[in-house]
């Protein structure tokens, strides 16, 4: 058990907690929520003796292990494996000593050490090492090599990987799916659900949280506040209270008109299409979420340029890689893909497969080594990489990045924009330099929104953004006129913002048929087919070909989809004038009886001609849905 009794915690002159006084159980699984800069850091330095308290007290059970990832890794020789290896201090200490029992000769001693290695299991330590490093997205060519030959994000896995071998009763995970891919995420929350321990995770992802978590810590305005069950049930009750306040709860209701607006064609017969039923799922579960979020500081939209392309980018027969192509072989082959204004596009892929290159190819930063590429004049392209992060002027301000930007624009507009992202006061004139992770990726993607894209491609968009910030994402994207390609880790964002997914396996680009449950079933088969004799070359063709047979089928029904979209969208543009004009009580004066009986009949014409459209689309989708 950890308690805290009337614990009090400054950092310099700021007071980040007052007076907590909390307990968490053995075998809780708590995750730790709040706004960045709130003390979910400190929390755990306070928890590890790295930080004492101001006031109060805080004790934990003497003999418990406490885990925790470290934050820097030294370019060490040694393996990766047996940098793994020694997060099981127990293993070590017994090994280091039969290894000083076998020089001295002491068999019985010996024979002891052996006894209490058996105990521990210790003989299973290098297979349960390369399970955890294998989850993680090491091969087994990768695990030998040594740690020095491995970037920061790969260092990060191995430190997670030493954390989770250690033999703890408390684990503390601050954002660690920061440097995981989707599948990597995937396979860390089954671990951890599994994990017996007391659990302390600090995290962004909410579906990762929701399916983790059975208490929620929420730190706002010095407090913690502990609640029951996953996140979503914390939203709920958050919701709950802040609708009590009337004019926060009508700013909420504000918001939530264009989620309604995103699924409104299709309310009526939702369950006759699998894309339809999804999206009201979405927006069920959107209404909590924007309720708790109604005194986020983040608002802002992307205000999309106008393009009359059918397709703005398109990548025909094309192949991509690193280097010179004489020299090596190509990470992307054959890769044929259109996109269309409106299109939501989710890449999904193991690590490695290539869907930041893909990202980069769609980008123009890498350039087709065969095959073409052709984009609309219209195009252009707002691209977000975490590298961009380290493209920041560090002396320059947030206010500079955006004079740079637009010489012409007056300061006060440009300080009203920056303050949709959380920009406020004298931080708009501060140097970048000392800025978070999380304060540099709203920079990064602020000055993305404000230059117009029509097409957004967002490589791990939400790396380093907290929840409130990455709602507002969220909201944007969704009310977003243009096209939008996203390569991400975050499951909610990829089920409320993508409408299809491609999958990136083997050098080739397909589509995915199905949501994120249908790929995670998807990874679980891959694993298996990979633990089998091997794959049936002659299989995996049939399987391309079948692959590329069934785009060929379903290319006509999307462009119908598509057309039946727009008339959709003109349609049910011309039913909300007509609607607003009917609520307006002067329509109903006897002055304005012709224009009454004629704006009457309009209605009835346009609510015949959507539902005719919704019908058709909802037919169409089924039939998409068969091939």
């Amino acid at each position: 058990m950890l308690n805290f009794n009337e614990i009090s915690l400054w950092r310099g002159p700021r007071e980040l907690l007052h007076d907590l006084t909390v307990s968490i159980h053995s075998g809780e699984k708590v995750g730790i929520t709040g706004g960045n800069g709130v003390g979910k850091s400190s929390l755990f330095a306070l928890i590890l003796g790295q930080l004492q308290a101001d006031s109060g007290e805080f004790s934990l059970p003497p003999q418990a292990m406490i885990a925790h990832v470290a934050q820097e890794t030294e370019a060490l020789d040694k393996a990766a494996i047996e940098y793994v290896i020694d997060g099981d201090a127990p293993l070590r200490r017994i090994e280091i000593q039969l290894q000083q029992a076998q020089q001295q000769g002491d068999g019985t001693r010996e024979a002891q050490l052996h006894g209490e290695l058996e105990a521990i299991d210790g003989y299973r330590a290098r297979s349960r090492a390369a399970v955890l490093l294998s989850g993680l997205g090491f091969s087994e060519e990768k695990q030998a090599q040594p740690v020095s030959r491995f970037s920061g994000g790969w260092r990060m896995r191995l430190n997670l990987a030493q954390a989770l071998m250690c033999r703890s009763d408390i684990l503390l995970l601050d954002e660690p799916t920061n440097h995981l891919d989707l599948d990597a995420v995937l396979w860390l929350e089954d671990w951890l659900r599994a994990y017996a321990g007391t659990l302390l995770l600090i995290s962004h992802d909410r579906d990762f949280l929701d399916k983790i978590c059975n208490r929620i810590a929420h730190i706002e305005h010095q407090q913690l506040t502990l609640y029951r069950g996953n996140y979503s049930d914390f939203e709920q009750a958050r919701a709950q209270r802040l609708a009590q306040l009337q004019a926060q709860f009508e700013k909420q209701q504000r918001e939530r008109v264009q989620m309604e607006r995103f699924v409104e064609r299709f309310r009526a017969k939702a369950s006759k299409a699998r894309q339809a039923q999804s999206r009201l799922k979405a927006l069920a579960r959107m209404a909590d979420i924007s309720a708790a979020q109604v005194d986020s500081p983040f608002h802002f939209c992307f205000p999309a340029q106008e393009s009359h392309a059918s397709v703005l980018l398109e990548l025909d027969e094309v192949a991509t890689g690193y280097g010179l192509p004489d020299e090596n072989s190509p990470l992307l082959s054959g890769v044929c893909l259109h996109i269309a204004p409106g299109e939501r596009l989710g890449l999904l892929g193991r690590n490695g497969a290539g869907k930041s290159t893909l990202i980069k190819l769609l980008a123009g930063e890498l350039q087709p080594w065969q095959g073409r590429r052709n984009e609309a004049a219209s195009l252009k392209t707002g691209y977000f990489a975490q590298h961009q992060l380290e493209q920041l002027d560090a002396q320059a301000s947030p206010l500079l990045h955006f004079q740079r930007l637009d010489k012409m624009a007056r300061e006060q507009e440009l300080r009203n924009f920056l303050g949709g992202f959380g920009f406020h006061g004298d931080r708009v004139e501060e140097p970048v330099a000392p800025f978070s992770g999380g304060e540099k990726a709203r920079l990064v993607l602020a000055m993305l929104v404000y230059q117009k894209p029509n097409l957004l491609l967002l490589d791990e968009p939400t790396n380093h953004l907290d929840l409130a910030m990455r709602h507002a994402l969220v909201e944007a994207l969704q009310s977003f006129d243009g096209a939008v390609c996203v390569v991400s880790h975050d499951r909610f964002l990829l089920n409320m913002v993508a409408d299809r997914f491609c999958l990136v396996e083997q050098g080739k680009v397909e589509e995915f048929r199905g949501d994120l449950e249908d790929y995670r079933r998807w990874l679980l088969e891959q694993g298996r087919e990979s633990r089998a004799v091997g794959d049936d070359t002659g299989s995996r063709k049939l399987k391309r070909q079948q692959s590329a047979d069934r785009r060929r089928a379903q290319a006509p029904l999307r462009s119908e989809l598509k057309k039946l979209e727009k008339q959709l969208a003109v349609a049910s543009g011309g039913l909300e004038k007509v609607n607003a004009v009917l609520q307006d009580e002067a329509i109903y004066s006897p002055e304005n009886k012709a224009r009454l009986m004629e704006m009457l009949k309009k209605q009835g014409q346009l609510q015949q001609e959507v539902n005719m459209l919704e019908d058709e689309w909802l037919q169409g989708s089924e039939a998409l849905e068969q091939v």
